[in-house]
């Protein structure tokens, strides 16, 4: 063998086995760091040095082989590697999973999770489910799909450990989902498949916030994108069975059916698509015994509760509030109305535009407008439009991409507390305008869009 090919092979596995070193020590100080009253499986240790070095280790890591000719498959072996210890971990920077496993026990006890808070668990002999949900969050209905809330009953009565790691099984789904249908929708679209890959399955803002946070956000992004590379390969009422499955884990999925179909579809396709998606979606409320109320202004109303520096409508109402006589909590709900209708805007914009070679780049921004402008901008929404981006020949070699995809987690602490304080929003409109300026004056050279290919001729 070669030198340069020995010293290359040498170089992937000093990168990979960094990475697996940051993940191994992220999930050991994790039990620590994580906070709560729940009791991990192992007590774990070492504090915040170990643990924001196994950070920094996993940063370099993913960075290093980013800068190396990798295949898929060596990518696939690398993520199932650096994922596994996380996956066996504490939730980390973020609770939510328990929140989960409250509202899925309400659907077990006959209760309906959009009207009733898990704070009524404590009458009706569950009081250990409902000690594990932070207070912030006993008093809120669920703003989940009636499917995943369906799969979650099912694992009331393990203990909230076992509970967690089903969750994170289920999670598990969606990875996979990302690895099969990521390099095959790049492909399709005549995007590298191979940094398609390492944006999406190894880097920090999807093993940290979507992994080891256990967020819902990841089986239905796999179900997305599996929905999306469907319909590039023509199999269009597929594509949009899939996506409003994805729907019914978390509405904001529901953004691509629109999309394929303006894309793809004829007159006589969008008929039938929007009779597969209304067939889903009808099936699923049935079948789960939760009905339609998962289809409300609840959906909303429960991120509202938060206030978030890092929220553009926050961050601008906030700041105005210590300059002018107004209150901030009314101007921040005006701004963030105002944000959210601009976003939606946007998106309609782009959907009239959209055809089949700029789609997936469309749904990108748009799916990322709606969580930026949306009423809490917590980091990983960021990633329902950014891995679309990742597959995108325009959009993927984006260093802007990579920038978010590397620190957007380390805002959030591993409790699950942002780490910058209210106090804070000043310096995010400044960062927000500052964006903003660059995006708007920012020359890039024509790209030249490339014709499509089916996968499977990939």
């Amino acid at each position: 063998m070669p030198q340069t090919a020995i010293r290359a092979q040498r170089s992937v596995w000093a990168w990979a086995c960094l990475g697996l070193a940051g993940s191994i020590l992220i999930t050991v100080a994790g039990p620590g760091m994580a906070g709560g009253p729940v009791a991990w499986w192992f007590r774990g240790g070492g504090g915040a040095g170990v643990f924001y070095a196994g950070i920094l280790a996993l940063l370099i890591a993913w960075l290093g082989l980013g800068r190396l000719a990798l295949t898929v498959r060596a990518l696939w072996a690398i993520a199932a590697a650096w994922s596994l210890p996380l996956l066996l971990g504490a939730p980390l920077f973020s609770q939510d999973a328990y929140s989960y496993l409250a509202q899925g026990t309400l659907v077990h006890l006959g209760l309906d999770p959009y009207r009733d808070v898990p704070a009524v668990l404590a009458g009706h002999g569950q009081p250990h489910v409902l000690s594990a949900v932070n207070p912030f969050w006993r008093h809120t209905t669920a703003p989940y799909g009636p499917l995943f809330l369906w799969i979650v009953s099912w694992f009331s009565g393990a203990s909230l450990v076992t509970g967690v790691l089903l969750i994170r099984a289920l999670e598990l789904v969606g990875l996979v989902l990302l690895a099969a249908f990521v390099p095959r929708l790049a492909r399709g679209l005549g995007a590298d498949p191979v940094r398609a890959t390492w944006l999406t399955l190894l880097s920090p803002l999807v093993l940290l916030e979507l992994v080891a946070a256990a967020h819902n956000d990841l089986f239905m992004i796999g179900l997305v994108v599996a929905g999306i590379a469907s319909a590039i390969e023509r199999r269009v009422l597929v594509g949009i069975a899939l996506c409003a499955l994805a729907a019914t884990i978390k509405l904001p999925a529901a953004a691509a059916i629109p999309f394929i179909l303006v894309a793809y579809g004829d007159r006589r396709t969008v008929v039938q698509g929007l009779v597969v998606a209304v067939g889903v979606v009808v099936a699923v409320s049935l079948v789960s015994g939760l009905g339609f109320g998962w289809i409300s202004s609840g959906v909303f109303s429960t991120p509202e509760k938060v206030r978030l520096a890092i929220t553009p409508a926050t961050a601008l109402g906030w700041t105005v509030a210590q300059v002018l006589p107004v209150g901030a909590r009314g101007l921040e709900s005006a701004l963030g109305v105002v944000a959210f209708v601009a976003a939606l805007l946007f998106g309609l914009v782009l959907l009239w535009r959209t055809r089949p070679e700029n789609m997936v780049r469309y749904l990108g921004f748009a799916l990322i407008a709606v969580a930026v402008c949306g009423p809490a901008a917590w980091p990983w929404y960021l990633t329902w439009g950014l891995v679309l981006l990742a597959v995108s020949p325009a959009e993927q070699t984006s260093r802007l991409i990579a920038v978010v995809m590397a620190l957007s987690p380390l805002v959030v602490k591993a409790d699950g507390v942002l780490a910058f304080p209210l106090h804070t929003a000043p310096v995010f409109v400044v960062l927000y305008i500052a964006i903003a300026v660059v995006w708007l004056t920012r020359r890039r050279p024509t790209v030249t869009t490339p014709r499509l290919r089916p996968i499977a001729e990939s």
